[in-house]
């Protein structure tokens, strides 16, 4: 009897210590990212290193991937349920009168039980699956994220170089404006024009500055943005290089509209959606089926704390198991499973409507974002002509101004308008690299550096 015993606790033993190790391997999930954190920030820092850093260390990430982590461990958990469940129990009883194997009125009981579930009406099955499906809709949530920072980061660091590019129009208006205000001086130290002109010239500086501060100021700020969003200290200065270009995008809205509905996270997260619900219809419609469950028991009594048998105890009351079958089901519940089923059909119907409202949105968000790439293009072409005319234009009234021709009145004008076509030129070229970006993320594809747009 007693080695019965020990064979049964060393076989107890042995399965909690491997079920335990198992468990504890798959735990020990490594910290993502912990070693790129820690990376010396050093090096210039384009557009693609940018978004690549972000992906890995912004706090959003770790969020959404430790999400995904436990949604992983959801289906493991589901998949346990199909498993036998091991319990066990340790007392002392007391009886009002003698207990029938012994006589007496107390006792210690040990009891061991083991419980198989056989059939459940199809819910662990179900349970399981949306498991599965949870995790896969997490992991579509994570791209979904991970699209969205893509296009946060690549907007800001295109802001940055469009300020720095409206810091370098403001610096030459504000050359220009200098070289004007000193001809006008000297012009009017011989007394070949009025005072008015040299105060105008003076008045247009100013406010010349004024714009060059605002546009250092915007540098900075775009640079604090990005620092936040590559998770680096807010005082820290990082060298961010890349310059506004145009790339030509080649892609047609056929195209476009395919790769999106082939590879867009919300799209797939609905669908995702519409079966996970799919499933808790199965599993409300389990209570219509029996619930079958097999088990076995092991019960050790004695007369003291260490269960040992023998005194008044016969062998066939102090040590035996027993297995067996049940099956139990639920007759009536004044419909309540029923319509708990009904409303599950509705959901589901619910979640296809939003699916479909998904994807039509996901088309428009697709079509939207090419004609703002086309719009954008067609307003470089133009910009970068109005950029040279307005270049010859105040070369020319310069010119005229100094021969004596022509007013300071057309030269400021003549500035004015240089200065409108540089800033017209940095701005479509940033609309330009934004809807690319849009689109990409639309098509719920990642274009780190936005360097192939095709």
């Amino acid at each position: 009897m007693s080695r019965n015993r020990l064979s049964l606790f060393v076989f107890t033993l042995v399965a909690v210590l491997a079920f335990s190790c198992l468990a504890f391997a798959q735990d020990a999930d490594p910290a993502m990212g912990s070693s790129l954190k820690n990376e010396e920030i050093s090096g210039p820092f384009d557009l693609e290193r940018c978004v690549q850093r972000a992906l890995d260390l912004n706090p959003t990430m770790t969020s959404i991937r430790a999400q995904l982590q436990g949604s992983r461990f959801g289906t493991r958990s589901a998949m346990g349920d199909f498993g036998p469940a091991l319990s066990a129990s340790y007392g002392y009883m007391h009886y009002d009168r003698g207990y029938v194997s012994s006589g007496k009125q107390s006792d210690w009981v040990g009891k061991l039980n083991v419980t198989q579930p056989v059939f459940k009406g199809f819910n662990l099955l179900a349970t399981w699956q949306k498991a599965q499906l949870t995790e896969e809709s997490t992991m579509a949530s994570l791209t979904k994220v991970e699209l969205t920072l893509v296009e946060n980061v690549q907007t800001t660091f295109l802001s940055l170089l469009k300020a720095r590019m409206d810091v370098k129009s403001a610096e030459d208006s504000v050359a220009r404006l200098e070289s004007q205000l000193k001809v006008i001086s000297a012009f009017y130290d011989v007394g070949l024009r009025p005072k008015a002109e040299v105060l105008d010239a003076e008045v247009d500086l100013a406010t010349a500055k004024q714009g060059l501060l605002t546009s250092r100021n915007n540098v900075s700020t775009q640079e604090a943005q990005l620092n936040t969003l590559l998770n680096i200290p807010i005082e820290m200065d990082v060298e961010y290089v890349g310059e506004l270009k145009y790339v030509p995008f080649e892609l047609t809205l056929k195209e476009c509209l395919n790769r999106a509905y082939d590879n867009r996270p919300d799209l797939l997260v609905g669908e995702k959606s519409v079966e996970i619900a799919q499933k808790d219809v199965t599993i409300s419609e389990s209570s219509f089926y029996p619930s079958v469950d097999a088990t076995w028991d092991y019960v050790n009594r004695g007369d003291d704390a260490g269960l040992n048998g023998g005194g008044d105890y016969s062998h066939e009351g102090s040590e035996y198991w027993t297995a067996g079958v049940t099956a139990s089901m639920s007759i009536f519940e004044w419909g309540s499973d029923y319509y708990n089923s009904k409303q599950y059909d509705q959901t589901v119907k619910q979640l296809e409507a939003d699916l479909e409202n998904t994807r039509l949105n996901a088309g428009f968000e697709v079509k939207r974002s090419l004609l703002n790439i086309q719009e954008a293009a067609d307003r470089i072409t133009v910009a970068k002509k109005s950029v040279t005319a307005a270049e010859e234009a105040y070369r020319m009234a310069v010119a005229r101004y100094q021969a004596q021709v022509g007013t300071n009145t057309d030269v400021l004008n003549a500035q004015e308008r240089l200065t409108a076509s540089e800033a017209q030129l940095s701005q479509a070229l940033a609309d330009y690299g934004t809807a690319v970006s849009t689109l990409y993320v639309a098509m719920g594809e990642k274009n780190l550096g936005l360097k192939d747009a095709k």
